[in-house]
């Protein structure tokens, strides 16, 4: 994609392989590449790849027990994808942070991430519509 100047998809490689490296216990490579995905979203002005890369970061933080960080990605992703009306996007994001607040103990606040998330899954459609429903009612006492 890099000879033939294909930033978009190069961009998606590289966020791929990014995700690739974390799942295989390579976190830092994985960082790194999120990183490259991230200035070359930046160059080229996607917005939407922009916010895709922070919602991996989170994740990245997430799984390495780092909540407050996860949580501050979390939050770019949000910012960027509610500007740009990307409600797949939105919901990830909301989702995401609804499971590491309620990790951090704050149920109220998961609960109403979580709420958002199922308002925005009810809206399009979204096939984990149920999970959401469940983890509502589980953190409700009502599971």
């Amino acid at each position: 994609m890099r000879e033939i100047g294909d930033k978009q998809a190069e961009g998606t490689i590289l966020g791929n392989l990014g995700i690739a490296y974390v799942v295989l216990g390579d976190a830092p490579k994985g960082a790194a590449l999120f990183e490259q995905r991230l200035a070359g979203a930046r160059e080229i002005g996607d917005k939407r790849g922009e916010g895709a890369v922070f919602g991996n970061l989170g994740n990245l933080y997430a799984d390495s027990g780092d909540d407050r960080k996860a949580l501050e990605f979390y939050e770019k992703q949000l910012e960027i994808s509610r500007a740009i009306a990307d409600k797949h996007g939105e919901s990830k994001s909301m989702w995401n942070s609804a499971l590491v607040l309620n990790r951090l103990g704050d149920r109220a606040q998961a609960i109403a991430r979580a709420e958002a998330t199922l308002a925005i899954f009810e809206a399009i459609g979204h096939p984990d519509t149920s999970k959401i429903r469940a983890k509502l009612a589980e953190w409700r006492g009502q599971a």
